[in-house]
């Protein structure tokens, strides 16, 4: 079930299912399994990230918590000057992300196995976006808000999304806490997607 998939090594039995999705004209389909996120369809609040994001035209980009690789692979597919790293603690679901990388034709994305930012500590984005996992809790959502900023170029966003009515107040209030302020960049089918975005300057806080 959903509440179980941020973890390691899930123990539900396999069960794989290939989905499909439609967006902006182009055409996407990904392998689920039991014990990810989401795996009967692409849920609403994935699809309002891809639906409000402004992605820049090039750059590094990163999909913290990446379940089967929807975000990250469609922001490869419309962005291919830039360079996409899906970073994922669910083994099962990180190998769906492999598979599905090369299912839709991305070449310039990779899958990383771990805990938030853990795999890729010293780099720097221009773009960071999650579905974070709000069931593994308030204090592991916080952290990748932090996290986050620390690992943005000047100017660069960091996109979360969250339901209405189940911690969008909340991851509100923590974005606009790190980052000095925070944009609601989209809302609709019972989500809201909401974006900060690092200072000019390296230094700000």
């Amino acid at each position: 079930m959903d509440e179980h998939y941020y973890t390691e090594e899930p123990q539900a039995p396999h069960d794989r299912r290939l989905i499909e999705l439609n967006l902006g004209g182009e055409r996407y389909r990904f392998w689920t399994d039991r014990g990810v996120f989401s795996r009967a369809r692409v849920d609403r609040g994935t699809r309002l990230v891809l639906e409000g994001i402004e992605p820049p035209a090039a750059g590094a980009f990163l999909d913290v918590g990446a379940g089967y690789g929807v975000l990250g692979i469609v922001l490869a597919r419309r962005r291919p000057e830039a360079r996409v790293d899906l970073v994922e603690l669910n083994r099962r679901a990180a190998a769906l992300a492999r598979e599905n990388l090369a299912l839709n034709g991305v070449s310039n994305a990779r899958v990383l196995e771990g805990n938030g930012f853990e795999p890729v500590s010293g780099r720097v984005y221009d773009l960071v976006v999650s579905n974070p996992p709000l069931r593994a809790g308030r204090d592991l959502v916080r952290r990748w808000i932090d996290q986050a900023f620390d690992h943005l170029s000047p100017g660069g966003r960091l996109y979360l999304v969250a339901r209405t009515h189940q911690g969008a107040a909340s991851l509100e209030k923590l974005v606009a806490r790190r980052f000095g302020s925070v944009v609601e960049a989209a809302k609709g089918g019972g989500f809201r997607l909401f974006y900060g975005e690092r200072p000019a300057s390296r230094d700000g806080s």
